[in-house]
């Protein structure tokens, strides 16, 4: 069995459940992308999905569903999804082999 596109964390998973349970609509999982904007040229994208579009991959973490644009596999390709709670900042962080740098805020991300 091939590995999955992308990983989560156990705190990614439970952070996406808590999200769904609380979608207003009737969400079936969290769509990933990659959008061109910041510093370094690339953001990730979160955003609700009610289901898969054309094209798109999904992964599946314990009961939770990822669905990734397919204009993003090639930038994600084994990068793991995490789930982060500071002082001054939480969300989705992404480790991912791919990038080689970041912004000095850590908002976006060039490969």
């Amino acid at each position: 069995m091939a590995a999955p596109l992308i990983t989560l964390t156990d705190r990614a998973v439970e952070h996406a459940r808590t999200l769904l349970a609380k979608a207003e609509n009737s969400a079936q999982g969290l769509r990933l992308a990659v959008s061109t904007k910041g510093c370094s040229g690339l953001s990730y994208v979160v955003e609700y999905a009610d289901a898969p579009r054309k094209f798109e991959e999904v992964v599946e973490a314990k009961g939770v569903k990822i669905f990734i644009d397919p204009k993003a596999i090639m930038y994600l390709v084994g990068a793991e999804m995490d789930y982060v709670e500071g002082k001054f900042k939480s969300g989705f962080e992404f480790s991912n082999p791919n990038e080689k740098g970041r912004c000095g805020c850590g908002e976006s991300f060039h490969v």
